[in-house]
């Protein structure tokens, strides 16, 4: 065989090989892809989100229909704006080392994530702990569980959304781990991504229960 033929016989094979890649490079997108386009985890979350948003509204609303049936001095006038408006400025930090984190592994510098997970970490721990200690004011004044309508409401909405931040830290902190344990790369991050979906809902959803519990 002349070496041109060898040549052409060469190239045949690699584009061969180059069609194969392709090719498994589709099916594997397809795969992780539903008909919309969207990667299934992804589906998955948005729906997740959509089902929670249901509560939230359902126990926002309960909270707005009882809340004018309690004396003011024994509800929300016992509420510490000053708190409140520090957990969401605490809140609102988080989600912008999120979103830096997120930004941080798309640019491939995986250290200057794993600092900004830990920096979001930091701050819901903190925002807890804003939210135990208004807890703790309102037990002194009297106010719990069962002791009337608002106290009823405000401590199962809250405390409903207070759940999702311990649920969120507790993720947070598992992406931290595996990130450590190079789980976590520049062609691997869609565990952040969710993560970020997930912290940017409950932060949001914190926005619009400052506002009609505290401000309106």
């Amino acid at each position: 065989m002349s070496a041109v033929g060898k040549l052409e016989q060469a190239g045949h094979h690699v584009g061969e090989s180059v069609e194969q890649v392709v090719d498994e490079t589709h099916a594997q997108v397809a795969h992780a892809e539903t008909t919309t386009g969207l990667d299934h985890r992804k589906l998955v979350m948005w729906v997740f989100i959509a089902s929670e948003t249901i509560f939230f509204a359902a126990l926002m609303a309960t909270y707005l229909v009882y809340r004018g049936k309690t004396p003011y001095e024994e509800g929300v006038g016992l509420l510490d704006l000053n708190v409140a408006s520090l957990n969401t400025f605490i809140l609102l930090a988080s989600s912008l080392t999120m979103v830096m984190s997120l930004q941080a592994i798309e640019n491939k510098k995986k250290g200057r994530m794993i600092v900004f997970l830990i920096l979001t970490t930091i701050l819901g721990l903190a925002f807890l702990g804003g939210q135990a200690y208004e807890y703790g004011k309102l037990l002194q004044e009297g106010i719990s569980l069962d002791t009337n309508l608002f106290g009823a409401t405000f401590f199962v909405l809250t405390g409903f959304h207070g759940s999702h931040v311990a649920i969120g830290v507790l993720w947070i902190i598992m992406l931290i781990i595996r990130a450590l344990r190079g789980g976590i790369s520049e062609h691997n991050h869609l565990s952040v991504e969710l993560g970020g979906l997930y912290w940017h809902f409950v932060d949001l959803v914190w926005v619009v229960l400052f506002t009609i519990i505290y401000l309106i």
